[in-house]
Parts: structure tokens; C-alpha cells; sequence
């Protein structure tokens, strides 16, 4: 779990100045500590501010739920087939981490009721989300459904069976930042200017955080080269862990923009890194510039996870590209069901637009992967 700091004028002070505080009493931080806050601090952080209009052609990003229904329908589907595999229980779980304003809920839940009524009538849906806001809209959306949805953080549910689903989760995790300089590995903290604006460092690691990076680069495959920059997100394995540690039997489905360490650390592979920042749909220059004000991400690791996962006790059963699980998984028997019961021509032609974005070969979705991983019970 994502653990905040305080500081102190905390009620008045902005984030900003809270940071630039910490930074003059104790010393540079690391960058991971400066993104935790940047995105999760519980009043002026990225994903808790309220009123912060993050989603949409308005907002700062669109993700694929807010793109089209047939996203969350399709994943419907694919629930209701992992629901028989788990012998059909009497009652399981469905618990989406990351849920933002409840858009996927709501088309999983409408889908199943739909076309799976014996799978929705097991389901108990679980919300785990941390933006305040979020929350509430979520609540809003889905008042239809209220007898079967329950607002729980990850590490107070059970999912035995079940599915855990995420989506763009991972990439949203803070992230260490090491480089190699002169064959010493160091790692990039946030310290002031004499101007008083953030700024990078770099510093040697302390010798826990030193075993850790190793650990992770021994993981991922990493070989650290002379100035690549590498973003090391221990988080992956403590939330693989609270996972673990909640489910009995089920799967993990998570949906992200990831590469495998030959991708991400090739020698054609981008020197500085993955870490983006996002702002109106467009990248932000200055990442540390006017934190909890805009989107932090980095790419996932997947070497990573499923390395984490197996020594966890689950199985890997599929790893595609999103266009390719999704076509897989029903999307054009999904997107020929819902243009059949569309009430008018424009929006079959809204449905169709977003189904070519989804599965073109060089669309967003050919960006993302999903993975699916297994475990069963003694596990």
C-alpha cells in the first residue's frame, strides 16, 4: 500500500511548498518519495485532489473504458469465461483496483447482467480506489448496482475465487531512478535551486536501497549501462504480495503500457528513461514542476511482474498485446451485438470508430498489454 507523509503547516501550506519544506529541513529526497506525493498525497496529490477533472477529452488523459464501452464489455466476457473455469461458484468476487469513476464497473456489471445473468448474480464487486473523488462519482454511477458493489481497499478484501483487474495501474506506482556515472550506480533525488524550484541530484543510494536495486535488476535482467537511466518500481512486488496474501483461488488480470527488459533496455532503447508526464493531453516538459498538477507515469516492467508473480505462486496463462487479447477475448462479436441494438446511425458509427482505435494494429491498444496470471488454492 501507497503511504503518505505529512508535513508541517500541512492544512494550509500547497504541496509545492510542503516539499520545498521537507526538502530544506531534511535534506534532499529520492525521486520516489517526491512522485509519491506528486501523485498520492492525500489532499493535494494527483489522484486525491478533488475536483480535478483528470479523464476525458477535457482532462489530462483518456483511457480505454472512457473510450468506449466495448472495452469494459469485452472484459466482461472474458470474466464470465475465467467464472466457468472456476467451476461456476455460488458466490465470487470481482475486485477492480485503480477504479477511477466507476466506468468499467458500470459496463461489466450492465454486460453480465445482460448476457451472463447466472455470473452477475454471484458477483460481489469490489472498488478499490483512492481518489476521494473518484470514490463518490463511482458511488454515483453505480447506484444501480449498489446491492452488489462494496468499497474496500485491496488489503481488507477476499478473493476466493475471484478476479483482481487493473488498468493502467502499474505504470501509476512511484518509481526509485538510478543511472550508472563513471561505473558507480547513483540515484536521482529532488533537492532545490537557488531560485527555490526542484531539481535533480545525484546522489550514491543508501545500502538498503543499493540490495534492492540489485535484487530488482537481478529480476528484470538488467544489466545497467554508463548513463541509461532505469526507473526501479519496487512497488510491483509489495502490491503483488497484498494480492497474494488476500486470494485463495482466481486470476489477476492487468492491463497496462508495458515492454520486456530487451525493449525497455536495448541499446537502441530511449537513454533517459520512461518516465512521462502528462498535462491536456500533452507531455509536460518540466516533471518536477508544480507537483500533484499533473500525471506522472512511467512504462511497466513486465519481466518484472511476471517474475514477482511466479515466486508468488501464480501462473502465467496469457500475455498478448491488448488488440490481440481483446479480439480473443469477443470484441467483434461484442462490437456486432451492441451495433445491432444501436438506436441510430451515428452511434454505430461512434461504435465503429472506437472498435477500429482498439484493434488497428498501430492503435493506442497495440501500446498496452494484458496479463493474466493464475492461482489456485494450497498455492
Amino acid at each position: 500500500m501507497i503511504e503518505t507523509t505529512s508535513t508541517p503547516n500541512s492544512t494550509t501550506a500547497s504541496l509545492a511548498q510542503r516539499l520545498r519544506e521537507r526538502i530544506r529541513r531534511d535534506g534532499p529526497i529520492t525521486f520516489h518519495d517526491w512522485m509519491e506525493s506528486a501523485l498520492y498525497d492525500p489532499r493535494d496529490g494527483y489522484y486525491c485532489r478533488e475536483n480535478l477533472l483528470r479523464w476525458g477529452r477535457e482532462g489530462d488523459y483518456r483511457t480505454s473504458p472512457e473510450r468506449s464501452s466495448l472495452f469494459a464489455a469485452t472484459f466482461a466476457r472474458h470474466f464470465a469465461r475465467l467464472y466457468e473455469q472456476l467451476g461456476q461458484p455460488s458466490v465470487w468476487t470481482i475486485l477492480e483496483a485503480g477504479a477511477g469513476d466507476g466506468s468499467f464497473a458500470e459496463v461489466v456489471l450492465q454486460t453480465l447482467l445482460k448476457s451472463f445473468p447466472n455470473v452477475v448474480a454471484a458477483t460481489s464487486y469490489v472498488i478499490d480506489e483512492i481518489g476521494p473523488t473518484s470514490r463518490r462519482l463511482a458511488q454515483e454511477r453505480l447506484q444501480a448496482f449498489a446491492d452488489r458493489v462494496q468499497f474496500q481497499p485491496l488489503d481488507e478484501a477476499k478473493v476466493s475465487p475471484g478476479v483482481v483487474f487493473t488498468n493502467e495501474l502499474l505504470d501509476a506506482f512511484p518509481v526509485h531512478r538510478v543511472t550508472v556515472r563513471d561505473g558507480e550506480l547513483k540515484e536521482f533525488m529532488v533537492t532545490l535551486g537557488a531560485n527555490g524550484r526542484f531539481e535533480w541530484l545525484l546522489t550514491d543510494p543508501d545500502a538498503d536501497l543499493s540490495s534492492q536495486f540489485e535484487k530488482y535488476f537481478e529480476e528484470a535482467s538488467i544489466k545497467p549501462v554508463e548513463e541509461q537511466v532505469i526507473e526501479v518500481n519496487l512497488h510491483i512486488e509489495e502490491w503483488l504480495r497484498g494480492v497474494a496474501a488476500g486470494m485463495g483461488s482466481g486470476y489477476v488480470v492487468t492491463v497496462d503500457y508495458g515492454a520486456e527488459t530487451e525493449d525497455l533496455h536495448s541499446s537502441s532503447a530511449e537513454p533517459s528513461g520512461t518516465l512521462r508526464g502528462f498535462r491536456r493531453h500533452q507531455f509536460v516538459d518540466d516533471l518536477l514542476a508544480d507537483p500533484g498538477e499533473h500525471d506522472l507515469t512511467t512504462t511497466v516492467n513486465w519481466n518484472v511482474v511476471k517474475s514477482v508473480a511466479a515466486r508468488l505462486g501464480f501462473e502465467v496463462v496469457e500475455f498478448e498485446r491488448q488488440d490481440q487479447f481483446l479480439l480473443q477475448a469477443g470484441f467483434l462479436e461484442q462490437l456486432e451485438l451492441e451495433s445491432s441494438s444501436a438506436e441510430s446511425e451515428a452511434q454505430r458509427l461512434r461504435l465503429s470508430t472506437a472498435a477500429r482505435e482498439m484493434i488497428l494494429p498501430d492503435g493506442m491498444a497495440a501500446r498496452f498489454q494484458v496479463l493474466v496470471l493464475k492461482k489456485s488454492s494450497g498455492e
